[in-house]
């Protein structure tokens, strides 16, 4: 049972996200996100992430004592604050979704993260222990076994109804993929194919670069398990019913919205909704080291197997691209949108993608990080973005912000010098 403070508190931040919600600038936000991934774009929409910063939301401002009620609170106030704060084209949507509770064996054998926890207490660098050693490691691995808990999911509904849904209304839909604390967050309506993230969690950085060369047969092995397992786990959303049209969702570690034409709007129904009608969202950060042919033949052939299914699909994150882009291109053929981060030449991308795809502009968040940010290098990276992208449908998606200092006002300032450089 949640306290009479914990209620009041989560129905004062529940009423500020719906007046947020229903501020009339969100239908044209809309429209805008939804003009740039239908290939039409008519100006570049801004986006800053703020679920990487570990104190954007400080531990003494918040009230509730339950830590499941602890998290919601704090997803709604990051979301509030955001929509205060930085003035970017963020979307508020007057409901507030959390995922199916899904139960996910492992693959036989561990993936079990060892973190390194900082003065501060925070512990966002970790490793892992990277169980697959040998090709008698591999023998151990199996397909992962899934369950949803119906009612535990239905329960937090119910909770969460309780205390604020005659004011926010509250829906069900989607999974966290990463498995972080129970609750809501944004990454729940990843549909999540990237395939090289496990292998590196399982074998290392060394072994999946070296066994290219030295044991091909078992990496392609275990391209073909997790791939396998990929597609298990996206059938058993959409035969369980615990998709939702992923078109209203912010996608974090893409940092993108998934307006568009092309799939169907999510309703609060969304009931049987199909891969078909859905984004999906790959990468294959860990490859980057490994040369373009390598990548199209040990990595990128079962990426691609897993987007088929899908309506559209995103590729990348912090990965460079201008390398092996005319590979994905290829590869995938339901194709919208592309990550341009620093990694990639910026002028060889706005070539590439031109009107076809969405150039999606990730800025480097070393610059504005830490306790000493170089706004001269700020403002550099968004001249060539718009130089580099002055022909492409581009979006700006700010992420993996991890620090500030403590100085939250760095991200409005930052909005502020890129609107008056698109404008100026």
């Amino acid at each position: 049972m949640a306290t009479e403070k914990e209620i009041q508190t989560l129905r004062s931040l529940a009423a500020r996200w719906m007046e947020h919600a229903s501020h009339p600038i969100m239908k044209e936000r809309r429209r805008q996100w939804k003009a740039i991934k239908d290939l039409n774009a008519e100006k570049p929409m801004i986006l800053v992430e703020t679920c990487m910063l570990s104190d954007y939301i400080g531990k003494d401002e918040l009230a509730c004592e339950s830590p499941y009620l602890r998290n919601i609170e704090k997803s709604l106030y990051e979301i509030v604050r955001h929509a205060d704060e930085i003035g970017d084209d963020i979307i508020v949507e007057p409901y507030f979704r959390i995922p199916w509770v899904i139960e996910i064996s492992d693959y036989g054998v561990p993936i079990e993260a060892r973190h390194a926890v900082s003065t501060d207490g925070s512990d966002v660098g970790y490793s892992f222990d990277f169980s697959v050693k040998s090709e008698e490691d591999f023998k151990k691995m199996h397909l992962r076994a899934r369950s949803v808990d119906r009612a535990e999911s239905l329960r937090r509904k119910d909770l969460l109804e309780s205390i604020f849904g005659d004011i926010l209304p509250v829906r069900i839909g989607g999974y966290d993929p990463f498995d972080l604390d129970p609750g809501y967050h944004p990454w729940l309506g990843n549909l999540y194919g990237g395939l090289t993230m496990d292998l590196f969690k399982l074998v290392g950085n060394n072994n999946l670069l070296y066994w290219v060369y030295d044991n091909p047969e078992l990496i392609h092995k275990m391209m073909v398990l997790i791939r396998d397992d990929r597609q298990a786990h996206f059938q058993f959303l959409e035969k369980e019913g615990l998709l939702y049209h992923n078109t209203d969702t912010w996608m974090p570690c893409p940092g993108s919205y998934g307006f568009v034409s092309d799939l169907p709007a999510t309703t609060p129904e969304d009931q049987n909704v199909k891969l078909e009608e859905c984004w999906c969202w790959v990468e294959s950060q860990e490859s980057a080291p490994v040369s373009p042919k390598m990548f199209n033949e040990f990595f990128l052939p079962y990426i691609a197997e897993v987007t088929k299914p899908f309506g559209l699909s995103y590729w990348g994150c912090c990965e460079g691209l201008h390398d092996r882009f005319a590979h994905i291109e290829k590869a995938i053929p339901n194709l919208r949108a592309v990550s341009v981060s620093g990694w990639s030449n910026l002028f060889k991308m706005g070539e590439m993608l031109g009107k076809k795809y969405v150039y999606s502009r990730k800025p480097t968040p070393a610059h504005i990080s830490g306790s000493y940010p170089d706004w001269e290098l700020c403002e550099k990276d968004v001249r060539d973005t718009l130089t580099a992208a002055r022909d492409c449908n581009l979006e700006f998606c700010f992420r993996d912000i991890y620090t500030v200092d403590g100085d939250r006002s760095r991200l409005s300032r930052w909005v502020k010098m890129t609107r008056a450089l698109m404008n100026g």
